[in-house]
């Protein structure tokens, strides 16, 4: 409810006046301001604005109380009175970055566009937006899209291969010549002290330094005894340890004391194994071999370290597809090196889990490409050898093909921006089966590269959906035709190998179900825990749904996660093939109550949604 305060305006403009940009307004300016504003009280919990939601059509003022400023599941900032929100959106005429909602009772002042319009082009709005949107994309840097640290990483996923072992009589000329043909900094020495070890600046501080030659024994190098440390013990214990004992590397053991690797305090501190070395790694690679390499072990070997430092399932895919971003983006450079400047402005865009930014091991190869159309039959040929050229490289990066061709190169997925919202629309108006498919791939996207801006025109038809009911109606049923892997009275059902499905069986519903509430809703992000909240703030969900349907996707997204690790370190393609029966007996009832949650809410859809046929 909305009501006018017009009768005190002198209270409000008192107010405005010690707050920015309505500090700077000259007074009559600001008592014609407070002449015109409208109050609005919102309850706690309560959503003023919603991320991805309707546009702003006011500037907003809290007046009292507080206001949640959140991305995803993600708080943001704490608006406190006096501070205002919803000018991005309201000047850009696009949907809000963020989601605002009341932390405790509040009352906002909401300022019509034309006169937030005019307070904004004043010199004092003009500084407040700059301020005010660089505090933000800082905090937002912070909290939401910081890529994870790594200081809980157990120090067996760092271990990459057996340490090297020198004969006890071996010479300082053979200890170097050893290291050196297996590109290792240090190696160990077996003695009847102990495991000793001998590493580069050894060699330099205890033989060449007093004067030895190389046909020194390497004992006169070796360091006893060796540090041993479980390979269970986590990186923050150990660093420290390790620097306060004046110690330059470390022996990990398995848990039969069995030494199986050997770390250097550089291994622990540079993180060779965090997502920020990595995406430099790619962003970097001088070319496609070398981004290759990188992303092919890197990414097993990032998913081990993730997974160690106990990081939600979410934070993990957000990492894993922030390298697919770079690799992405490094082979559409190398291949404009290879091919000569695009003839016409163009897109890269990232479909289905990458564009959700939910990728893991198993996912497959989901892109499109969008370009400008200037009528001349050799652009789309140009884009058809550059798009072969990236769809070939993330292959070889062991990012999968889509077995339904969902990819650049194909011609159905790289078409002129125009055509590509002619499908969109088509996908509305004509729900078909062919076309409920586009449209379940389609509209998660997300522009990964080029300067096209395919967003809004995109962004604009998806958001008509909740409009189309024939269209929402055939969406509801691909959420419930997805078979949940359960038996008799809720029991696991496994198919003949003994395995179920995990993604088509439990990720896919999930994500299905998100999608079809969000855009019921006219909600346009794409994540689906996002989307879970943006389904609950609008009411289409009710909280314990939304909750239970959160919880069930991180549970089956952690046993996915840990199954794609095992198979990397089993040496094997990565898929979603699961025996429940060697999981843990609480992660298999975990797995159970989060299947049965997904049933349960795909057996409301029957009941509240016309389903289409």
């Amino acid at each position: 409810m909305y009501w006018p305060i017009s009768s005190n305006p002198v209270s409000i403009a008192a107010f405005l006046a010690h707050h920015p940009p309505f500090d700077g307004l000259e007074p009559d300016e600001l008592a014609s301001v407070a002449q015109v504003a409208v109050a609005r009280r919102y309850r706690a919990g309560e959503s003023a604005l919603i991320e991805d939601g309707e546009p702003s059509h006011a500037l907003y003022v809290v007046l009292d109380g507080a206001m949640e400023l959140a991305h995803g599941e993600h708080m943001v900032d704490v608006l406190e009175p006096g501070q205002c929100f919803g000018h991005p959106s309201l000047l850009a005429g696009m949907a809000p970055a963020f989601t605002v909602r009341a932390r405790i009772d509040t009352t906002c002042l909401l300022l019509p566009q034309e006169v937030a319009l005019g307070v904004l082009a004043h010199p004092a709005g003009l500084r407040y937006l700059a301020r005010s949107l660089r505090h933000r994309l800082v905090s937002t840097g912070h909290v939401a899209h910081a890529l994870p640290q790594l200081s809980m990483t157990r120090l067996s996923t760092l271990v990459d291969e057996a340490p090297l072992f020198l004969p006890l009589d071996a010479t300082v000329r053979e200890a170097a010549e050893a290291m050196t043909a297996h590109r290792v900094s240090a190696a160990l020495v077996e003695t009847r002290d102990g495991i000793g070890i001998v590493a580069d600046g050894d060699l330099r501080e205890r033989v060449l330094a007093h004067g030895y030659g190389p046909d020194e024994g390497v004992m006169t190098a070796v360091r006893l005894p060796a540090l041993c440390v479980p390979g269970d013990r986590t990186v923050s214990e150990v660093l420290m340890e390790l620097l306060d004992g004046e110690q330059r590397e470390l022996c990990v053991t398995d848990p039969g004391g069995r030494i199986v690797g050997l770390l250097s305090v550089e291994d622990l501190a540079s993180g060779q194994h965090s997502p920020f070395a990595l995406r430099r790694a790619l962003a970097h690679a001088p070319d496609e071999a070398s981004l290759v390499a990188a992303a092919s072990t890197g990414l097993p070997r990032l998913l081990a370290s993730l997974l160690s430092a106990g990081l939600r399932p979410a934070d993990v895919t957000r990492a894993l597809t922030a390298q697919s971003d770079a690799a992405t983006t490094r082979l559409v450079e190398l291949a404009l090196d290879r091919h000569g400047p695009a003839p016409v402005p163009w897109a890269w865009m990232a479909l289905g889990s990458v564009a959700r930014r939910e990728m893991t091991l198993a996912s497959d190869q989901d892109n499109a490409f969008a370009y400008a159309d200037d009528g001349s039959p050799d652009v789309d040929d140009y884009f058809a050898r550059l798009t072969a050229d990236v769809n070939g490289g993330l292959e070889r990066c062991g990012l999968g093909e889509d077995n339904a061709e969902v990819l650049a190169r194909n011609p159905l997925w790289r078409m002129p921006i125009g055509r590509w919202a002619d499908v969109f629309r088509a996908c509305l108006d004509f729900p078909d089966s062919s076309h409920l498919v586009r449209a379940s791939v389609a509209f998660d996207f997300r522009q990964v590269a080029g300067s096209l801006d395919v967003v809004p025109p995109l962004t604009e038809i998806v958001r008509e959906a909740r409009h189309h009911r024939p269209f929402i109606a055939r969406l509801a049923r691909t959420a419930t035709d997805c078979t949940i892997p359960l038996g008799r009275r809720g029991r696991l059902a496994v198919d003949r190998d003994g395995r179920i499905d995990l993604k088509t069986g439990g990720a896919l519903p999930i994500a299905n179900i998100a999608r079809l509430h969000a855009l019921a809703a006219g909600i346009t992000i794409s994540g689906t825990v996002d989307r879970l909240v943006a389904a609950e703030d609008t009411g289409r969900l009710d909280g314990e749904t939304a909750a239970a349907l959160r919880e069930a996707f991180a549970a089956v997204s952690r046993i996915r996660l840990e199954h794609h690790a095992a198979c990397a370190a089993a040496g094997q393609p990565a898929d979603n093939r699961i025996d429940p029966h060697v999981l843990p007996p609480l992660r298999r009832l975990g797995l159970r109550e989060a299947l049965r949650a997904v049933a349960a809410a795909q057996r409301q859809l029957s009941i509240y949604l016309p389903l289409g046929t």
